[in-house]
């Protein structure tokens, strides 16, 4: 009998029981899934015919959590426009910088204060900058900020992160893996990711009225097979010239923002949005097992409360620098906090180069810490703002609020 059917049924059994869960709570959905999804996986035992080891199942359940992830970025490039990021152009490119060299210096430092050898130092920089596009995008979505003012920076930030984790990517290899890597080479990837996005920013400016008649059919079954098929196709190709196929989501979603079929594009996609986005945190879970973790507890924790820190202070710079409120700027620092699939490519680069063997437990323990507690600090940001200004200077706080109220 091939249990393959009955597999993909239990976890759906399993991620459902955790949003029922959630709910009764009144709790982000995300920890929960990824919780369920470590307390089985290879190490759980089995029952019977019930496999909660999810071996037979184990690559449908990962595409699942692909399939995901695009479309939680294809639905928030919906929710955004074009010309609204290509305004905000400098506003992006001076708060992706200031978030990637303040994430990546404090990782650089965090590693040398402990005394781990260069690669490692590298390797732990690199999961400390880059953020999770899948929760955020899950997150905005979540609790209705897709139409706040601070949310396009967040947006230009998670793009930012990528087109520096292809460069990092690009030029980390060389040294950990003792892959040959040419300066002309990763100059090449880095203009052919620009150029890849400024196409579809020129699609979406000129090439509206010529979209609006192709997607202008009746019939729904057409329509979203339309929109499936160049969601995918544009991913996949995405990768096969260096860029995330997540972002190829994203931009995508972008372009088809622009056009009159928006509304029923958006209507259409949040089911299929909702069903496997869960499978995305569930199957992150999977890869989790949570007896190696307490070897790197404290250094996790550590590298927890530096991160958490350093986006606070991150996202206010960027957000005062982009005029925004102080209370917005927080927003921007609270929602950025959060780690994910990308901190653990990046974690899995130093595994495969045979680095010291803590690297694995710490990057899934402190992947695993903001990926729960980031959608509880976006949840809160309002009662954080607001303690954060009861506790501040008395001169500074009406300075702060007077602030605020002019943003």
């Amino acid at each position: 009998m091939d249990p393959l059917v009955l597999e993909v049924g239990t976890a759906l059994v399993l991620v459902s029981l955790a949003a029922v869960l959630a709910g009764r709570f009144k709790f982000s959905v995300i920890p929960f899934f990824i919780l369920i999804g470590m307390i089985v996986g290879p190490h759980a035992p089995s029952f019977g015919t019930i496999n909660f080891q999810f071996i037979a199942s184990s690559e449908i359940i990962h595409f699942f959590g692909r399939v995901g992830v695009l479309f939680l970025l294809f639905y928030l490039g919906i929710e955004f426009s074009v010309s609204k990021i290509i305004r905000s152009g400098r506003n992006i490119a001076v708060g992706g910088s200031i978030h990637v060299l303040m994430n990546f210096g404090s990782g650089l430092l965090f590693g040398y204060l402990l005394g781990f050898p260069l690669a490692e130092i590298l390797i732990i920089a690199g999961m400390f900058t880059v953020t999770s596009s899948a929760i955020i995008a899950k997150v905005l979505v979540d609790y209705r900020r897709t139409a706040n003012p601070e949310t396009e920076l967040i947006l230009g930030i998670v793009m930012f992160d990528d087109l520096f984790l292809a460069v990092y990517l690009s030029l980390i290899s060389g040294l950990v893996l003792g892959e040959s890597t040419s300066l002309m080479g990763t100059l090449g990837s880095v203009a052919i990711a620009f150029g890849y996005m400024l196409l579809f920013f020129i699609i979406a400016r000129k090439g509206t009225s010529l979209l609006n008649r192709l997607l202008n059919v009746r019939s729904d079954e057409i329509f979203i097979l339309i929109i499936f098929g160049s969601l995918f196709f544009v991913a996949g190709f995405s990768e096969t010239i260096h860029v995330a196929e997540a972002v190829g989501a994203l931009l995508l979603g972008l372009v088809y923002s622009e056009t009159e079929h928006r509304e029923r594009i958006e209507r259409l996609i949040v089911p299929f949005r909702d069903f496997f986005g869960a499978f995305f945190f569930f199957s992150f879970g999977l890869g989790i097992d949570p007896f190696s973790l307490g070897e790197a507890i404290w250094l996790a924790l550590g590298a927890v409360l530096i991160t958490i820190i350093i986006n606070i202070t991150a996202g206010l710079i960027a957000g005062r620098n982009a005029g925004l409120s102080y209370k917005a700027s927080s927003n921007i620092g609270l929602t950025i906090v959060s780690r994910g699939e990308l901190t653990i490519v990046v974690a899995n680069l130093g595994i495969a180069a045979g680095l010291l063997p803590i690297i694995k437990p710490f990057s899934a323990l402190y992947v695993l810490i903001l990926a729960s507690i980031g959608p509880i600090l976006t949840k809160e940001s309002k009662n954080i703002y607001n303690l954060a200004v009861k506790i501040l200077p008395t001169k500074k706080k009406k300075v702060v609020e007077q602030k605020s109220q002019e943003g």
